[in-house]
């Protein structure tokens, strides 16, 4: 996606596409370095240390939310416009991992 995106002070990552089969075409991998957040909660911020947060590319991201919502995951926040260019919303699993689904408008 690239450019800035909103989200905590001082954050710093690396981050890696990776294309993927199926209904999502590519995978975004994140590792956050900083800053960082003690504990092991399921409900911890996207930031904490470990995998907690895989991004998506989909082209249908209300379909793809209700398939994941029947299976247990829950919404965080609201799916929002970015910058008019992607639809977002993150859905936090049963392990406590947040996805990101991100659907291309425009």
């Amino acid at each position: 996606m690239g450019g800035s995106h909103r989200g905590p002070e001082g954050v710093r990552t690396e981050f890696a596409f990776v294309q993927t089969a199926g209904r999502s075409r590519a995978a975004r991998l994140i590792k956050f370095h900083s800053p960082s957040h003690p504990g092991d909660d399921q409900h911890a911020p996207a930031n904490t240390p470990g995998i907690r947060h895989l991004a998506f590319a989909v082209d249908d991201i209300e379909a793809v939310l209700a398939d994941l919502q029947s299976g247990g995951a829950e919404l965080v926040g609201e799916v929002e416009n970015y910058e008019d260019t992607y639809r977002l919303c993150c859905v936090r699993g049963l392990e406590g991992i947040i996805g990101e689904l991100a659907e291309r408008v425009g």
